[in-house]
């Protein structure tokens, strides 16, 4: 008979405070689905403290144990629930149906255009009401004019695809007015018209910064503090390994790793890139700033992998999605200093969550003002990449003259991204 769609998601409170929500999936099963669970996590907030998952193939089960990154983050659970639910496949039996993705290409892109006063934080305010809005940022254009003034170009899509309605578009202007304040001298809301063009390149970067920016090699015997922030030199390295002798069927993969925001969407999005079936996983608590994950797997095929070429081909796509998850750098524009943050796109075409808002939230901590943001398209290393440019505008507070100053922004964005 199936069961109601209802069922399909079920989120548990903690009977105590400071004890982690537990989500649990039960579903259809299709390729892929453990990473886009773990990204519509990760898009809300959420820290997975631990999880469990099982397939025959056919049906999935998913346990996560899970918790808001900052203390202070409002998560409005019923709204992810319903995005869960969203990514569900739907069963075949006719009463179980289960929406289609709202965030799904079809979602109409508007443009969210807004004149205001300049203030530090400002970009990451009207951020963060987005994203408690669940407007999805496609691209933005910000300019600060000689006068002083922000003009900020926002394309969105709206998760639950009501914003062509007025309560919702006087819900999205009065989130806004109550954020911006007096500083907001104008406010306009539309369907985005020929402007857009969808995912567009980023503008030129130079072949030296590209360069820098894509670097694909590890470098040997490379650790997880070299990779992601040269503070952490007491951390472990990174290990994985590939075991055919513990089941008839499947793959065991066995991996070490540092822990961090976003790990387990990283090695879900990369085994969902490379056509890896999951049958079974465990991602165990964090141990001494370290996760152990067990997962036993497949190729598309039905069959474990016993080349080692192939072992080795995924083991170090795998380690490197998950010592460079992103890429952070700062560089001269001109005479301007200019922050530049990449990320791997999926072949689905989704970019990586959360990461504009866990910039600006960055540079607003270090008291910086944006004098212009971009985000576009980039391909590099056979692969499409998404590219934020941030340039900076130098304060009395703070100033780029040095280059510890220059490596202080990049470490705290990096430390933002990563959730250290």
């Amino acid at each position: 008979m199936g069961v109601p769609s209802t069922d399909a998601v079920l989120i548990e409170k903690p009977k105590k405070t400071g004890e982690p929500y537990v989500i649990t999936v039960n579903c259809p099963d299709k390729t892929g689905l453990g990473c886009d669970i773990c990204r519509t996590i990760l898009e809300f907030g959420l820290y997975i403290t631990k999880g469990d998952v099982s397939t025959d193939g056919i049906w999935c089960y998913i346990v996560l144990w899970v918790l808001p990154h900052a203390s202070s983050l409002i998560v409005k659970w019923s709204n992810l629930k319903d995005r869960l639910m969203s990514v569900c496949p739907s069963c075949p039996v006719q009463f179980y149906f289960i929406p289609q993705p709202a965030h799904s290409p079809s979602s109409p892109v508007y443009l969210l255009k807004f004149l205001s006063l300049d203030r530090k934080g400002l970009l990451h305010d009207v951020t963060q009401v987005l994203s408690e809005l669940e407007l999805t940022i496609q691209r933005v254009k910000v300019t600060t004019t000689p006068d002083g003034r922000v003009l900020d170009l926002f394309f969105i899509t709206d998760n639950k695809d009501l914003l062509h309605t007025k309560k919702r578009q006087d819900q999205t202007y009065e989130q806004l007015h109550a954020v911006l304040g007096e500083s907001c001298i104008s406010c306009g809301l539309q369907l985005a018209g020929p402007e857009y063009g969808g995912h567009q390149a980023i503008s030129t970067l130079s072949p030296a910064v590209a360069e820098e920016l894509f670097k694909w090699e590890l470098l040997k015997n490379e650790t997880p503090s070299q990779a992601l922030s040269p503070d952490f030199a007491i951390l472990k390295k990174t290990t994985i390994a590939a075991d055919n002798s513990l089941s008839p069927a499947h793959t065991l993969l066995q991996i070490h790793s540092v822990d961090r925001k976003g790990l387990l969407y990283d090695i879900m999005r990369t085994l969902k890139d490379c056509n890896i079936q999951i049958a079974y996983g465990r991602f165990s608590p964090n141990v001494s700033g370290h996760r152990d994950l067990d997962l036993f797997i497949q190729q598309k095929d039905g069959k474990k992998i016993v080349d080692p070429e192939k072992q080795s081909a995924l083991i170090s796509r795998l380690k490197l999605e998950m010592l460079h998850p992103l890429r952070v750098i700062i560089s001269s524009r001109g005479p301007d200093t200019e922050l530049i943050v990449a990320n791997p796109v999926e072949l689905s075409g989704k970019g990586r969550p959360r990461v504009f808002y866990d910039v600006t939230l960055a540079l607003k901590m270090l008291g910086i003002c944006i004098f212009s943001a971009e985000i576009g398209r980039h391909f590099a290393s056979d692969r499409e990449w998404e590219v934020y440019r941030f340039l900076l505008e130098a304060s009395s507070e703070f100033q780029f003259t040095s280059a510890a100053a220059k490596n202080r922004i990049v470490d705290r964005a990096r430390r933002t991204l990563m959730g250290w």
